[in-house]
């Protein structure tokens, strides 16, 4: 009974009556008026025309604005109505505003170095054109690689960080899209609060969404008072709004500008398999030493002064470079829904479009539009070996049931698919031709693609890619390939239920 009357009066409940009394409102005023003027609902038909052509001619990525435009034709008033209201609600946002002030801001500060750029273009000719777009196009830098390790579970990366962060002297920075009380969160926590003991600038940085069955509402404040500065990224509104999509997904650690961490892995126990909730938890941790930990920096500082203006100069975090011997590059970059440029897709598919011999990838979810589905099985076609590693226990049903139903075209046109049988795959990995790799926090899925803040790491010509593909073929070496057709066929009641999920897929 207690817990049936804590759920009533959660905070969970208490957002999904508001969104539905919402809604229902919204409904209620266009329908009053409809009745009352009948001149408003021709003017809406009307409307609805417009805006349907506008999403067509103006769209990146036709496959998720389709859910928009079934919608409005299906329900030219209401569906008007609410596509409207949620772009007004999007520009009037505060945070919204802020973050896009900030993120211009911030790239200053990102300078590339003429001789490492140089350098990149005299070895790695072939790939010219992906250094070009990161540095030129996308406005982030690639540094020489003094420090890159790979961890290809958290269990073995959780205490690699503990030991960097017990070294720290000066400050700690950490941005998360889940953390949750508990053995991972605990054992950080407890050498958080003995760095503020001794001086140390720390803070916490964690997606209020991500984190919403995870830390209480006040978990901020009780943070604040421990004296680690903190702030939730976009909090929760009961009023529905595009800016609630936009959730901050990125995985950043970063201890005195000279370490970092990020991969798939978030602040949870069960991302180090101290629980298990869907098997065994295939995941990733990065560490990066030396030069590249500067974007790192930066990418957090332009999130935490977007919602916390603090810092007027993030030059005093930089730490002095250090000479020493280098292998390979690397180029820390993020991504944002705030602009028109598609970062996150257009790396992945530049490694497609440029891969000779293989390409691997590792997603927990496979949500994709024609385009890169096509990329796909076009490198299969040019004689790449190209390969997906996908779960094999869910951690959300409908989810996977719209993975799967990608299965049969792309394996028809000759991608092998495999299945992590011992459990949930949540790494997010691209590695190709044994010199480029990106590990990061970038799912196949139009969330990622499209909708959050993310981040990745682009790695070229470093010898511990061959780390990176091993993890890949040890965890295929685990799963079982999909080949007979019913592994992957599916029935007419399924198509239909999967054909529409995929019309709804990126609000999933």
């Amino acid at each position: 009974m207690s817990k049936l009357i804590k759920t009533i009066f959660s905070r969970t409940t208490f957002m999904i009556l508001a969104a539905i009394a919402e809604v229902l409102l919204l409904f209620v005023i266009f329908r009053y008026f409809s009745e009352k003027a009948g001149w408003i609902e021709g003017v809406f038909r009307f409307l609805s025309l417009i805006i349907v052509l506008a999403i067509i001619r103006n769209s990146r990525h036709l496959s998720s604005d389709l859910m928009w435009i079934i919608l409005i034709i299906l329900f030219p008033v209401p569906g008007s109505a609410v596509y409207l209201f949620l772009g007004a609600n999007l520009l009037r946002s505060k945070t919204f505003k802020n973050l896009l002030v900030s993120g211009e801001a911030c790239k200053k500060y990102y300078v590339q170095d003429g001789e490492v750029i140089d350098e990149l273009n005299q070895k790695y000719p072939e790939t010219k054109g992906s250094f070009h777009y990161l540095t030129k196009q996308s406005g982030f830098a690639f540094y020489r690689n003094t420090g890159f390790d790979y961890y290809s579970l958290g269990d073995t990366g959780y205490p690699v960080m503990l030991e960097e962060l017990k070294k720290a002297e000066k400050f700690i920075f950490i941005e998360y899209f889940i953390i949750e009380e508990g053995v991972m969160w605990n054992g950080i926590l407890e050498i958080l609060e003995q760095k503020v003991k001794e001086g140390l600038d720390v803070r916490v940085l964690y997606d209020d969404l991500g984190s919403f069955n995870t830390l209480s509402l006040n978990y901020a404040q009780t943070l604040e008072e421990k004296g680690i500065k903190c702030v939730p990224f976009n909090r929760i509104n009961p009023i529905l709004g595009s800016i609630m999509s936009h959730r901050d997904h990125r995985k950043i650690m970063g201890i005195d500008g000279k370490t970092a961490f990020s991969g798939g892995v978030n602040l949870a126990d069960e991302y180090i398999n101290a629980i298990v909730k869907h098997g065994k938890w295939k995941d990733n941790i990065i560490r990066i030493k030396g030069d590249a930990v500067w974007s790192y920096t930066v990418m957090f500082l332009s999130t935490w002064n977007a919602l916390c203006e603090t810092d007027k100069d993030y030059t005093v975090f930089k730490a002095e470079h250090v000479e020493g011997e280098y292998d390979g590059y690397i180029a820390p970059y993020g991504e944002t829904p705030l602009d028109s440029e598609l970062t996150a897709q257009s790396v992945y598919m530049n490694i497609l479009n440029q891969a000779n011999d293989y390409c691997y990838i590792m997603t927990p979810y496979l949500i994709i539009d024609t385009e890169l589905m096509n990329a796909l099985i076009l490198a299969k076609h040019r004689g790449v070996d190209v390969r997906l590693l996908t779960p094999g226990i869910p951690d959300k049903k409908m989810v996977y049931d719209i993975t799967k139903s990608y299965y049969e075209n792309l394996i028809r046109g000759g991608v092998r698919i495999f299945e992590y049988k011992p459990g949930f795959v949540h790494s997010k990995v691209f590695v190709s031709d044994d010199d480029k790799a990106v590990v990061g926090t970038i799912n196949l899925d139009y969330r990622s693609l499209y909708l959050h803040f993310e981040n990745g790491t682009y790695i070229q010509g470093c010898s511990k890619i061959q780390d990176i593909k091993q993890d890949f073929l040890n965890a295929c070496a685990e799963g079982k390939e999909v080949i007979q057709r019913e592994e992957f066929s599916q029935g007419m009641i399924k198509r239909f239920y999967t054909s529409v999920l995929r019309i709804f897929a990126g609000l999933m």
